[in-house]
C-alpha cells in the first residue's frame, strides 16, 4: 500500500492533471458500482415478495459505470485540479490571505460551495441525463426535481468535509480526497434519484415557487 501511494506521488509531480484524470475517472467508476449496488438492495427491501428471484440479483450496468467514469475523467479531473489549485493561487497571491487561516479557510469553502458545488451538480445530472438517452424535456424535468434537494442535503455535509480538507490537506491532494468522498456522494445521488417524485421532493418544489412569487411581487 505504502509502494501504491508512493508511485501515485511520483505519477502526481511528473504528470499532475493526467493522473488527477485517471485517478478521478477510476474512483467515480468504483463510486457509481457502489451506486448501483445500494440503489439495487433498496429496490429490493422496498418490495421484497413482488420480485422475481432473477431481478433480486445484482446485475450491474457497466455502460452506467463507464458513463459514470468518463464524467469523472473529463470534468472532475481537469475542472478540479485548476478550481483548487487556481483557488488556492488566488487566496493567497491576489487576497494575500495567510495559508491554513481562519479567513483562508472560510473563503475557500464558501466560494467551493457557491461555484463549483452548483456547477458541478448541474453539469452531472445534466450529462448522466444526456448519457442515458433522456431528450431535452426529460433531462430539463429531472434536474428541476433532483437539482435543489441535492444541493440543500449536500449543503449540509460539504461544508464540514471541505473545512478538513482546505485546512489539512495539501493543495495538490485536495482533489484526491475530495474524490474518496465522492464514493459515498456517489451513493447519496443515486439513490436521491431513485426516489422519483417523492413527497419530500416536492417541499423543495413548493419552496422554490414561493420564493419565486415573492421575487416577482
Amino acid at each position: 500500500m505504502l509502494k501504491l501511494w508512493r508511485w501515485y506521488q511520483n505519477c502526481l509531480s511528473a504528470h499532475p492533471v493526467k493522473t488527477q484524470v485517471i485517478s478521478s475517472g477510476i474512483i467515480w467508476g468504483f463510486g457509481d458500482v457502489a451506486a448501483q449496488t445500494v440503489t439495487h438492495y433498496t429496490s429490493v427491501k422496498k418490495k421484497p415478495y413482488f420480485i422475481s428471484d432473477e431481478e433480486k440479483e445484482l446485475h450491474i450496468n457497466w455502460r452506467r459505470v463507464a458513463t459514470t467514469s468518463l464524467f469523472g475523467m473529463a470534468f472532475v479531473g481537469p475542472v478540479g485540479h485548476f478550481w483548487y489549485e487556481g483557488l488556492d493561487r488566488f487566496l493567497k497571491v491576489k487576497l494575500q490571505y495567510q495559508p491554513k487561516s481562519l479567513r483562508f479557510v472560510a473563503t475557500k469553502v464558501a466560494l467551493d460551495g457557491i461555484i463549483f458545488g452548483p456547477v458541478d451538480l448541474f453539469v452531472f445530472f445534466t450529462y448522466m441525463g444526456f448519457a442515458s438517452g433522456k431528450s431535452f424535456n426529460q433531462v430539463k424535468d429531472d434536474v428541476k426535481r433532483d437539482f435543489l434537494p441535492a444541493l440543500v442535503l449536500e449543503g449540509g455535509i460539504w461544508p464540514i468535509v471541505q473545512v478538513a480538507n482546505f485546512r489539512f490537506i495539501p493543495v495538490k491532494y485536495q482533489l484526491l480526497y475530495v474524490n474518496s468522498f465522492c464514493l459515498l456522494d456517489s451513493c447519496f445521488l443515486s439513490w436521491l434519484e431513485q426516489q422519483q417524485d417523492a413527497a419530500w421532493k416536492e417541499w423543495f418544489k413548493i419552496l422554490s415557487l414561493k420564493e419565486h412569487n415573492n421575487k416577482e411581487s
